[in-house]
């Protein structure tokens, strides 16, 4: 019988996982990806519960594929060492039915990929456009000819031409006053149990462990848009040199990579939420959707989210002896916007004021932002979770 067919606009995580998710419902998919081929180098990302859940529902074992790292604790500190706050991972899984993980991007990109058939991923190739006019989107690439769809995912990233292309009037990106760097490091003799983001007076130091033996560092600060140094190792070094043990010895190693292995870009969220997140039968994911400071870990938990509730609410590919309702896929993405608008725009605007915390300066705004963070229980630090962690689920 005849599938139904989707093309999906870039092939990062939400892509990725919105194309095995429909795969696996039966859909014929193309991935259109401009970079010529998939990412090898990179950063880390922290899989929360709410997105290994949403991965289980589309039969993805992250751990299994990309591998794992639990640190034993996961907490707030300040530029001294001092714990703010921190909790066991073991309570974590105990209360979410799972701990977080953490795995090298490249690895998780590598994984979602090899689940999808060769042929479904077409990179070094950029969309140009997508018409909808007649309500059968066309995609347009500047590698070939056009390909009509039955249905649009836009995971074009945080720059979505897409959401541009349809959202005209949206007031677009916002940047959030920070700039961040990111990078991998091997440092296997250093055997850092616990994932931390240190505190200071606006700037931030985060370590993460990651399912490689290697270590995702990241770091922040409060400058303007475009600030750049000659030597981002440097940088880090003038910025953090002086903070607790062991960020210096992990900065040690940062001075041994190649200074285009620091990875520094301006953090920018959405400026407002989309009006919907759908247009016909093109639906909008991850950062092209609601893009958010990462200050929650959340951005590509989110994107995964989408995927699987956009699958989920999708017709079956096979068109069946009846063939296709020409209302079957609009009404699906005007479900999907109903279910996922709230949420995503809940912990974009959460993410916003989680950095604003993060990066004050005044002295004494510190001290109180301090005190207040080591004065709050770990067991409710842990429960103010609840809703991103267990707020995953599928509708209906």
């Amino acid at each position: 019988m005849p599938k139904r067919h989707a093309v999906v606009v870039g092939a990062g995580i939400g892509g990725l996982t919105a194309a095995i998710a429909l795969h696996r419902r039966g859909w014929h998919v193309t991935v259109c990806e401009r970079a010529p081929e998939p990412p090898t180098t990179g950063a880390g990302i922290g899989l929360a519960p709410n997105a290994l859940r949403a991965l289980d529902t589309i039969g993805v074992d992250a751990a299994r594929a990309a591998g794992s790292a639990v640190p034993t604790t996961m907490g707030v500190r300040r530029s001294d060492g001092q714990w703010l706050t921190r909790s066991a991972t073991a309570d974590m899984a105990a209360r979410y039915g799972t701990p977080p993980i953490a795995v090298p991007r490249p690895a998780l990109t590598a994984a979602l990929a090899a689940a999808l058939p060769s042929e479904a991923l077409r990179y070094g190739t950029a969309v140009t456009a997508v018409d909808d006019a007649a309500g059968r989107p066309t995609v347009r690439t500047a590698a070939g000819p056009a390909l009509p769809a039955d249905l649009v995912v836009a995971a074009d990233g945080i720059h979505s031409p897409l959401r541009r292309a349809y959202f005209p009037a949206h007031p677009g990106l916002h940047y959030v006053g920070e700039t961040a760097w990111r990078t991998v490091v091997d440092a296997p003799d250093l055997r850092i149990p616990a994932m931390s983001e240190t505190w200071g007076r606006g700037e931030r130091f985060g370590v993460t462990p990651l399912s490689d033996g290697r270590y995702y560092l990241y770091a922040t600060a409060v400058v303007p848009a475009g600030t750049r140094s000659a030597d981002p190792r440097a940088e880090l070094r003038h910025r953090f040199g002086s903070w607790h043990d062991p960020i210096p010895a992990l900065l040690d190693r940062v001075g041994r990579l190649d200074p285009a292995d620091v990875l520094q870009n301006d953090l920018y969220d959405l400026a407002a939420p989309l009006p919907r997140l759908h247009h016909g039968r093109i639906a909008w994911l991850g950062d092209a959707a609601h893009a958010m400071a990462p200050n929650l870990g959340q951005g590509g938990c989110q994107a995964i989210e989408d995927a699987a509730v956009l699958a989920h609410l999708l017709p079956a590919g096979e068109r069946g002896e009846g063939g296709d309702s020409t209302d079957s896929v609009p009404a699906a993405l005007a479900a999907y916007t109903a279910a996922r608008r709230d949420r995503t725009d809940a912990v974009r605007v959460r993410a916003r004021r989680v950095g604003r915390l993060g990066a004050l300066r005044n002295p004494l705004a510190v001290a109180a932002r301090d005190l207040a963070v080591r004065v709050t229980p770990a067991r409710l630090a842990l429960r103010g979770m609840d809703d991103l962690f267990n707020g995953f689920r599928l509708p209906g």
